[in-house]
């Protein structure tokens, strides 16, 4: 395991010897390339269960919620990179979440809670990464061979054989042009889907005959108390993963120094796409399926019975672009995680290329592929998975410590209106992650009635 860093300062001489600052957090990058990173990171097909979220929460709440999550998340994002800046002009330049943590809060304990959190995360997203792009080829092959034999688990392991390959690029600032091109297939799919959605009311407005699976569109809530509270916060705590990223500081290291301001940019930059892409996904898709919406409006889109609510190839190109962007956040996601194999594994002195790091990193790297391929095979639960990170995950991260951090490092007078601002986030998102969490994982243990180890379903 990973050791905490000592006390005191962490100067730019003792990363001289670190192999995961040297080899994966290159400080090569310009605040574009930031902003590139951040929108892998944050904008993916997790906003085609835009949808399913609004199913537990109706029109206005759900709207509400993503406003207001939306706003808290740029706030904290802001203020993480505030705490940052700060750091460095101080001489301390923090390329990792957990040393920044400890060195604020003056706690190895934190160092560790961090390394926890981000592990549950950074293994969460591969895991429904690669369940995700699994099952976008499972959906073109059943379009192309409606009777074929191929199961979902097959398709999860072509998906897990390119990401051991796409794996082996060795820096996270190796990664910019990809996440470049990640960014622009994330605004194709959604226009995409967004037309879908419209082509779909219109046939189902026009001649319901001529687009008989077409669901009624009913907008109303579960009729149980109790089961529309549960609901509204596991959609919440999914919401939280969709916005969420955990790796800031990680992606700030990307940045060539002096890193101060550049992320501002980056971040303008993702929220822009953000806007554009969450609303529409969101809004059009419950518009059509209202509560009847799927954790993957796709699916919803090409039901198992009957044609297609919108033209083959319109759905066809919007699941190629969901599925290479997928690869894309799988190894975002997995960025941390290389980053402390190499720091326990590699010798900074031969090189990063040579045959004394090269084959650590192929072994390591390779098996942490296979271990998220196989619980993704395993365990078909993706929406409900974006729940439970959320809540146990991003919560913690994204919208509790970042306030935290920045009271610390900045002593607002607690009579300021940031003071207030930040302690009323915090007790908020403690609470909502508390139940959040309860709520996600009441509907994963309910969801495991209803499939069995390896299933070709994935359970909505």
């Amino acid at each position: 395991m990973a050791q905490p860093p000592q006390p005191g300062p962490f100067p730019e001489s003792s990363r001289d010897a670190d192999a995961g600052a040297v080899f994966v957090l290159q400080s090569k990058g310009e605040w574009w390339h930031a902003g590139f990173h951040l929108t892998t990171a944050i904008v993916g097909p997790t906003i085609l269960t835009l949808p399913y979220v609004f199913r537990g929460l109706g029109w206005g709440l759900g709207c509400i919620c993503l406003t207001v999550m939306g706003l808290v998340t740029f706030y904290s994002y802001y203020l993480m990179s505030r705490v940052l800046d700060h750091c460095e002009k101080a001489g301390r330049r923090h390329i990792r979440f957990r040393e920044l943590a400890a060195d604020v809060l003056g706690s190895g304990g934190m160092f560790y809670f961090v390394i926890f959190i981000q592990t549950a995360i950074n293994t969460g997203v591969g895991i429904g990464a690669i369940l995700l792009a699994g099952e976008c080829l499972q959906i073109m092959y059943s379009e192309l061979s409606p009777n074929g034999s191929l199961k979902l688990y097959e398709f999860i392991a072509m998906v897990t054989v390119v990401m051991i390959v796409l794996s082996q690029l060795p820096t996270f600032h190796s990664l910019r042009h990809i996440n470049f091109v990640s960014l622009l297939l994330s605004l194709g799919y959604t226009f995409l889907v967004v037309g879908a959605c419209i082509n779909a009311v219109c046939l189902f407005s026009e001649n319901a005959c001529l687009s008989p699976n077409a669901p009624p569109r009913d907008y109303t809530l579960e009729s149980s108390p109790s089961a529309r509270v549960f609901s509204a916060f596991t959609s919440i705590s999914i919401i939280a993963a969709i916005f969420g990223n955990g790796i800031l500081p990680e992606i700030q290291a990307t940045l060539a120094p002096p890193a101060t301001g550049k992320m501002v940019k980056g971040l303008v930059m993702c929220y822009s796409v953000i806007f554009v892409t969450f609303y529409s996904a969101a809004v059009s898709g419950y518009w059509v399926f209202g509560n009847k919406s799927g954790s993957n409006i796709l699916k919803s889109l090409m039901p198992d019975n009957g044609p297609s609510l919108a033209p083959t190839s319109v759905l066809g190109l919007a699941v190629v672009f969901v599925l290479l962007q997928l690869l894309a956040i799988g190894l975002v996601y997995s960025q941390v995680a290389f980053e402390i194999m190499e720091k326990k594994t590699a010798d900074v002195n031969q090189g990063m290329f040579s045959r004394r790091n090269l084959i650590p990193r192929l072994v390591l790297r390779t098996l942490y592929m296979i271990f998220c391929g196989v619980m993704a095979a395993m365990l078909p639960f993706f929406g409900d998975i974006n729940g439970v990170v959320g809540a146990i995950g991003f919560i913690p991260l994204d919208f509790i410590l970042p306030m935290l951090l920045y009271n610390m490092t900045h002593k607002p007078s607690k009579s300021s209106l940031t003071y207030l601002i930040n302690i009323s986030i915090m007790v908020v998102f403690t609470g909502v992650g508390l139940m959040g969490a309860f709520s996600s994982i009441r509907k994963l243990i309910l969801d495991a009635n209803k499939f069995k180890l390896f299933s070709s379903d994935v359970v909505d």
